[in-house]
């Protein structure tokens, strides 16, 4: 079992204790928070008990970082193709129908569980517990790049940088139709439809709901019945891409919740076996939280859509 981790040294600035403390230690703040209430730090000679109370410049600090718990998913040895990795963070290449966390109906088989035992002794904990840093996610039907955090600091780095909308994503779907014009800019605001709360939906410019949501796409090869199209994401909404090509008539092949399949193309998707949205995680840069250089991965299509799409291209030429 691993040991508590002593972390010393004096308080640069004055303020507040939390934001002090985190400063000086490099801990969030909400982890000083969590270490003030369970008494494990000290701040001269006394126990810090407010994170708000005030603190002056040159203060001695000693703050007792117990070993990070074990998180309550169990780790599973389930394949990964793995992109990148190093001590801070994670790039996973995700097939199609893997499940990103756990939840009601999937409490195993994830891509968490799956992290759980590729990065076994190399997680610091996340807010105290051993687990990854989820940042973002995308659909279980949906294949492509994702990165995980190992470490608080690189979780939360990468967090605001998503929160920023700094990072670059970059899908690749196969869409209903061929888009006229082929190139443009969706801004519509996303949120949870009003007749069904388990779809999202495109609401009125004026809503007070929902959240501001742009993506710029344009298409890269006509197909029959449909279109290879590149959408490249300025926001980051749950099911961006699908309920914003879907609001414009060009839902994805596949999409069970936000269209139609076209019948002519209904006989191809069988003889193929394709049973998913046609949409592929195929980019993503952002800043990397530690050396702080620009990073940029790409992730080819996996084989189902690279049939698909060589099928229809072959029928519409």
């Amino acid at each position: 079992m691993s040991e508590s981790q002593v972390i010393t040294g004096t308080l640069a600035t004055a303020g507040r204790i939390d934001k002090a403390l985190a400063e000086a230690s490099g801990l969030s703040r909400e982890r000083v928070k969590a270490l003030i209430a369970q008494g494990a730090i000290v701040v001269g000679k006394s126990h810090a008990t407010n994170p708000s109370a005030k603190i002056q410049a040159g203060a001695h600090f000693s703050i007792t970082v117990p070993p990070a718990i074990e998180a309550q998913a169990r780790a599973q040895d389930i394949p990964l193709d793995v992109v990148f990795e190093d001590d801070a963070l994670i790039v996973i290449n995700k097939p199609a129908g893997l499940v990103v966390h756990p939840a009601a109906g999937n409490p195993d088989g994830t891509l968490v569980n799956a992290l759980l035992h590729h990065c076994r002794g190399q997680l610091s904990g996340i807010g105290g517990v051993a687990r990854p840093g989820i940042v973002h996610r995308i659909d279980k039907d949906t294949s492509g790049l994702l990165v995980a955090a190992k470490t608080t600091a690189a979780h939360e780095a990468l967090a605001q940088q998503f929160a920023d909308h700094s990072i670059t994503r970059t899908y690749l779907a196969v869409c209903a139709g061929h888009m006229v014009p082929p190139a443009g800019t969706i801004a519509k605001r996303i949120g949870r439809s009003a007749t069904n709360r388990k779809k999202m939906a495109v609401l009125d410019d004026d809503s007070r709901r929902g959240k501001h949501a742009v993506t710029h796409f344009r298409t890269l090869e006509k197909l029959f019945e449909s279109s290879l199209v590149e959408a490249s994401l300025e926001t980051g909404r749950t099911h961006q891409v699908r309920v914003h090509l879907a609001s414009i008539g060009h839902a994805l092949v596949g999409d069970p919740t936000y269209g139609t399949t076209p019948s002519k193309l209904r006989p191809i998707l069988k003889t193929l076996g394709f049973a998913r949205q046609a949409l592929h995680a195929a980019s993503l840069g952002f800043t990397h939280p530690t050396s702080g250089r620009q990073v940029d991965f790409q992730a080819d299509l996996p084989a189902d859509m690279r049939e698909l799409i060589d099928e229809t291209g072959r029928l519409y030429r």
